[in-house]
């Protein structure tokens, strides 16, 4: 094991990463390297860089993914580790919206429906206090 691996292992399992480890397992019979190549530049070369904490880590990861749109099951572990590390429902919520004057609905929904998924096995329902809601027309 390279110590950039071991960096990461370790990294991980700072944030709560079983389940990072779990997706990464199902590749062992098709590209067993490509879980060293995430554990090693990731999580042992990135991850611990200076500048930013775990909890600004993984609001710049949630906002990218739901950017990019399609990364939806890597999505869901980072809303886990997001939550693992600290960061709060409602500022998970608040970070999917934020992106939808940048990225469009059609993303944001597909994100929020992740979101949702992720709360819903964590029992974290109801999310609204301390998220604004917008009023409707008539209100």
């Amino acid at each position: 094991m390279s110590d950039r691996y071991a960096r990461g292992a370790r990294q991980l399992s700072e944030l709560g990463g079983g389940i990072v480890h779990e997706a990464l397992d199902s590749l062992h019979d098709v590209a067993p390297d490509l879980k060293r190549l995430i554990v090693e530049f990731a999580y042992g070369d990135m991850y611990p860089r200076p500048g930013l904490a775990p909890r600004q880590r993984q609001l710049a990861t949630i906002a990218t993914l739901t950017a990019i749109g399609g990364c939806e099951p890597q999505l869901e572990i980072h809303v886990q580790l997001a939550l693992n590390v600290g960061m709060s429902p409602a500022e998970i919520v608040e970070t999917v919206m934020h992106a939808s004057s940048y990225v469009g609905f059609p993303r944001v929904l597909n994100a929020m429906g992740v979101v949702r998924k992720v709360f819903e096995e964590r029992g974290l329902f109801p999310v609204a206090a301390g998220v604004p809601r917008s009023r409707g027309a008539g209100e």
